[in-house]
């Protein structure tokens, strides 16, 4: 038989990782030995090997196969995430597709549609992961929304919330008004953005006199409750406590003073809207001021606005300038450019808001993860790692 001048890898591999599969060789059951389990971080059932999953599951596969070489009874378990919300837009779009609103089927009826693209076009990524030659237990397939494993996620919420590691509680979040969900501040990409600096007057209560304060929201202005001042600015120390009225819809909001104020930013008053922005918020909650929420979960602006209600918040901002002008309030309009959060999901802008959602005190649950490796129960390599963790854990929100 004469040898191929080119070895063919795809061959070779297709028919060696076969033998494995035929062999069992992965394939693991309790017994005597001592076990050696790995259980993969499951990979979005929507998603493709990148680099970092390369690297992962590389390391994962070496480890695994030098305890099967040791003797011991090595298990290494495969599965997908759902990936929930990009598992849902696949979803969406085949409904659209199909025209089917997903506003028109129950829970019940969409959850039949994701299982039907979950099995018809999910785990590419699985596929993939045995082209690398991972040797997975590939009998111990898991999926995140097995009926088994929904059920021991349930119970674990359960427990922890019964050990008072769970509450619930009205806090602020990045708000995604397309995909309609919170997101985590690693999820927000802060962009360079070029915007419009509106200058607009509050009339001063019981005077002709105003107050200018420069803001890039000014869609947001009917969720103001207070005016905010540096304490030691002289241009409005003679307004500490007056009252100023909110332009358009006339509501009566203090003037208060905190050293949060930048003086020398725009005009050094504060519009506080404590609904609508992260640091407005700690200011509200140090004031006790009213909280207004103006907004929708998509964004558009609600009844609490009283005017521009259902109109969407860039297109309110785009039709209160005029209102603003017709009523003498609008003062000036300059360039500015500033980082804005965008959302990684969906490229939407992020929208700071509160919301009631469940959370994690993990102040009462962080300290044997951290007291593990401050002790050295588990290493890390290099070891510089071990302050950088030790910094991640104790400033955790």
């Amino acid at each position: 038989m004469e040898l191929s001048k080119n070895f063919d890898h795809q061959a070779a591999e297709q028919k060696w990782y076969q033998h494995w599969l035929d062999k069992r060789y992965f394939n693991s059951k309790p017994d005597a030995r001592e076990p050696y389990t790995v259980v993969i971080p499951p990979p979005n059932v929507t998603g493709v090997l990148h680099m970092g999953h390369c690297l992962n599951n590389t390391i994962q596969d070496i480890l695994v196969r030098r305890a099967r070489m040791q003797g011991k009874n090595a298990c290494w378990v495969p599965g997908t995430d759902h990936a929930s919300i990009a598992t849902e837009a696949k979803v969406v779009q085949m409904l659209r597709e199909r025209g089917i609103a997903k506003s028109s089927l129950s829970r019940d009826e969409f959850l039949k549609y994701a299982w039907e693209w979950k099995d018809k076009y999910g785990g590419i990524i699985l596929q993939q992961l045995k082209k690398m030659g991972c040797s997975l237990d590939w009998d111990r397939t898991t999926f995140t929304m097995d009926p088994d494993y929904y059920q021991s996620v349930i119970n674990v919420f359960i427990d922890l919330y019964n050990k008072g590691f769970i509450y619930r509680g009205k806090r602020m979040i990045n708000w995604d008004v397309k995909a309609k969900t919170a997101l985590s501040d690693e999820e927000v990409i802060r962009k360079e953005t070029v915007q419009k600096l509106y200058h607009i007057r509050y009339a001063i209560e019981g005077t002709d006199r105003f107050i200018t304060i420069a803001t890039v929201r000014p869609e947001t202005i009917m969720g103001d409750t207070a005016i905010c001042v540096h304490p030691d600015d002289e241009r409005y120390k003679d307004l500490h406590g007056k009252f100023a009225i909110v332009p358009l819809i006339n509501r009566r909001i203090p003037i208060i003073t905190d050293e949060y104020v930048t003086m020398d930013f725009g005009t050094g008053a504060l519009k506080v809207t404590p609904a609508h922005d992260m640091n407005d918020n700690q200011l509200g909650q140090k004031h006790n001021l009213e909280v207004i929420d103006i907004l929708n979960d998509d964004g558009t602006l609600s009844t609490e606005a009283q005017i521009l209600i259902g109109e969407d918040r860039f297109e309110a901002r785009k039709k209160i300038i005029p209102l603003l002008d017709q009523a003498h309030c609008l003062e000036k309009i300059e360039d500015y450019t500033s980082e804005v959060g965008y959302s990684e999901r969906t490229d939407a802008v992020v929208e700071p808001r509160l919301s009631l959602q469940w959370w994690i005190d993990m102040k009462k649950i962080y300290s044997p993860a951290l007291k593990a490796v401050m002790e050295e129960e588990i290493r890390f390599f290099p070891p510089k790692f071990k302050n950088l963790y030790r910094h991640w854990m104790e400033n955790i929100k």
